[in-house]
C-alpha cells in the first residue's frame, strides 16, 4: 500500500508512535509518506520506501497566526495525487484529521483517499474537549473513514465528551521490544543508579499537562 501518515515531528507520544509504524510497515514492503512540517525526531536511517515531504507556511503580515493547517490539507491532497497514495493515517486530532478530511474533498473527483484518525490524548481530553476546538474535533472524527485510540480510557472519554457518529477501535501505543537490550539497560542502571535506586525517566516537552511537579 502507499500510506501518507502526519505526526507532529517532535518528542511527543503520538509523534514516536506515528514514525516507529511508519518504519515498520516500510519494513513490510509498503510505500510511506511522512507530511509534516519537520522531519520526525524518530525517522532515523535509510529506507528507500520512505519519503517526507515538508509542510511550508508562507508568513504573511495579515495572518497573525500563519494558518498552518489549510498548508497542511494542501500538502496532503498534493502528496496524494502524485503519489497515489491509499489512505493517509492521521496521529493527533487537531488539526491533522480535518486537514486529512479537507484534502481528501478537494481531490475526491479526481482520486480516492481514505483517512484513518488515531487519538492520542490531550487531543480529545485537553485540547479537543476546549468549546473553541470541540465541534471542529468532533467532525474530524466523524468524517474520518476510520478512528483508532490508544487506550480503553480514551476511547471512553472521546465517546463521552463527543458522541461520535462511528466505532472508535482501540490499538494500544506498543513498545519495539526486539530493539530493547536487556544488557543495555543494566548497563545504563549500574551508570546511574549503582546501589539499586529508583530511576524515574521522563522525555517530553514538559508542558504543564505533564504535572512534572507532581
Amino acid at each position: 500500500m502507499k500510506i501518507g501518515i502526519a505526526c507532529y515531528p517532535t518528542y511527543g507520544g503520538s509523534g514516536i508512535v506515528a514514525t516507529e509504524l511508519g518504519k515498520n510497515l516500510a519494513r513490510r514492503g509498503h510505500e510511506i509518506h511522512f507530511i509534516s512540517y519537520a522531519l520526525p525526531y524518530r525517522l532515523s536511517g535509510f529506507f528507500s520506501n520512505i519519503m517526507f515531504h515538508e509542510v511550508k507556511v508562507p508568513e504573511y503580515p495579515l495572518f497573525e497566526y500563519p494558518p498552518y493547517a489549510l498548508a497542511l490539507a494542501t500538502q496532503m491532497a498534493t502528496v496524494a495525487t502524485n503519489n497515489n497514495l491509499d489512505l493517509v493515517h492521521v496521529h493527533y486530532a487537531i488539526p491533522h484529521a480535518v486537514s486529512a478530511c479537507l484534502a481528501r474533498d478537494m481531490i475526491k473527483s479526481r482520486h480516492r483517499l481514505k483517512v484513518v484518525t488515531t487519538l492520542h490524548g490531550t487531543d480529545i481530553t485537553l485540547v479537543g474537549a476546549d468549546p473553541s476546538y470541540k465541534q471542529i474535533t468532533q467532525y474530524g472524527i466523524n468524517k474520518s473513514d476510520a478512528v483508532t485510540a490508544v487506550s480503553n480510557f480514551l476511547r471512553e472519554a472521546t465517546i463521552s465528551t463527543f458522541e461520535p457518529e462511528i466505532p472508535i477501535r482501540v490499538i494500544y501505543n506498543f513498545i519495539d521490544g526486539p530493539h530493547s537490550s536487556e544488557e543495555d539497560c543494566r548497563c545504563l542502571r549500574e551508570k546511574f543508579a549503582p546501589n539499586g535506586e529508583t530511576i524515574l525517566t521522563h522525555l517530553s516537552n514538559f508542558r504543564p499537562v505533564k504535572r512534572v511537579q507532581d
